[in-house]
């Protein structure tokens, strides 16, 4: 297996947010859990553990489920090239040791997900970012990414000094869509003639789009020569690539997911790392391990996190934005329009 070039691998992810995700789904009878589990089963999506941020956000929930209800769970590592069935073979795998719920990290888990579901119907499954899966055993962990992304374009809008700003993609996909949707529609609610750079990185997941950082850097290099002084990415691991060049060009980059400016592998870059997209997967893991492993009434159905549940937001670690006045009004502002639904964020 080739390595993936990481700007640094070690280090753990601090919280999403404060709160956790507030459930929007249902909670299954206790009939459908597994017995005594061993822990949380936990399957890494591409870039895997490291990412300082979606990943690295799970593996938070996971540590947290662990120290927290006194048991030892395993996560597992992705492979380059691997199929629906390697990642069905590794879910079984965790199922089959008495791991309970098990958790597919990312949307590409869906058809495994659904497959060793069915096949285990005692044990509580999630999957993040999916919410395809009909089935009483499974929970979709799925956000409202474009909430939070049309924040961080009010947030980009009022900090840009050239009316000019980008926005990064790591995979073409629906999902990612809703990152850039939100971020656009935010900028352009402050000033109507921003202009916006907007690029994919690749096509599908398996081209490593979320798992390239020179592939983040060589975008963000390009919106940065054209006269992006804000570049936000929404690209998993590739996104420090991202960081990486906005710091060097002394401008501001938008992290997501985690809190990136507080993420130690990238302290060196965080004097430009204005805020963070936040969505936080770290409560949902937390939450469905808690269901299962504590409550014994496992979560199943879709939980969508929101800004109205905490479950999506922005970082303030960095006191630039924090204390900027102006744009905390604007973003406060924008908030409390789409939490009472007189701001409707396009997801696409």
């Amino acid at each position: 297996m080739r390595r993936v070039s990481r700007i640094a691998v070690a280090g753990v992810a601090t919280a999403a947010l404060a709160v956790t995700v507030s459930a929007c789904g249902s909670s299954s009878s206790s009939s459908t859990g597994g017995g005594k589990s061993k822990g949380v089963g936990l399957a890494y999506d591409v870039g895997g553990k490291g990412d300082q941020s979606f990943n690295d956000a799970a593996f938070a929930g996971f540590q947290k489920a662990e120290k927290d209800f006194g048991v030892s769970g395993r996560d597992v590592e992705p492979q380059e090239g691997e199929t629906d069935a390697d990642k069905a073979q590794r879910l079984e795998t965790l199922a089959k040791a008495g791991y309970n719920p098990v958790i597919g990290v990312g949307f590409a888990y869906a058809p495994a997900v659904k497959e060793v579901a069915a096949k285990y119907p005692k044990v509580s499954f999630g999957i993040v970012d999916d919410n395809t899966i009909q089935a009483k055993n499974v929970a979709d962990l799925v956000f409202h990414e474009e909430e939070s992304s049309y924040l961080a374009g009010v947030a980009a809008a009022k900090a840009t000094k050239k009316n000019h700003i980008g926005f990064i993609g790591g995979v073409d996909n629906p999902l990612i869509h809703k990152f850039q949707a939100g971020y656009e529609q935010g900028a352009k609610s402050v000033n109507p003639n921003i202009k916006v750079e907007s690029q994919y990185l690749t096509q599908t997941a398996q081209e490593g789009g979320f798992a390239s950082p020179d592939k983040g850097q060589a975008a963000a290099e390009g919106q940065i020569g054209a006269g992006a002084d804000v570049v936000y990415a929404a690209a998993g691991l590739s996104g420090q690539g991202v960081i990486k060049a906005a710091a060097a060009h002394k401008v501001w980059a938008i992290g997501v997911d985690s809190d990136q400016y507080a993420q130690t592998a990238l302290a060196q870059y965080k004097n430009y790392i204005l805020t963070s997209a936040l969505k936080n997967v770290q409560g949902a893991v937390y939450d469905l391990a808690k269901s299962v492993i504590k409550d014994k009434k496992p979560l199943s159905g879709e939980i969508r996190g929101s800004l109205a549940n905490g479950g999506v937001g922005l970082a303030e670690s960095n006191p630039v934005f924090k204390n900027n006045a102006d744009m905390q009004a604007a973003i406060a502002k924008a908030k409390k329009g789409i939490i009472d639904g007189t701001i409707k964020v396009k997801t696409s």
